[in-house]
């Protein structure tokens, strides 16, 4: 597994990330979703949109995702905790 290379994926779905705060609203290259309440509602939402977007724009296989993924989760709660 190339970290360099997967936190660079990390970084572009990120800047990719569009949080609307105003409407409550988290606009991903993978997925449209409410905020609701809890930001941590984040956590919740199912990884299979995630796991195409990486398997086909990125070719990343199902441990390389599941690194992406958990990183990806953590910043943008992270942004959601601190702007919410």
């Amino acid at each position: 597994m190339d970290k360099k290379f997967l936190n660079k994926v990390i970084d572009n779905i990120v800047s990719e990330t569009r949080i609307d705060y105003d409407r409550g609203k988290v606009h991903t290259p993978f997925y449209v979703f409410f905020l609701y309440q809890d930001p941590t509602y984040f956590h919740h939402i199912s990884s299979y949109n995630f796991t195409m977007h990486c398997t086909d724009v990125y070719g990343l296989n199902r441990y390389e995702i599941v690194y992406v993924w958990d990183k990806y989760k953590e910043i943008i709660n992270d942004k959601l905790k601190d702007n919410g």
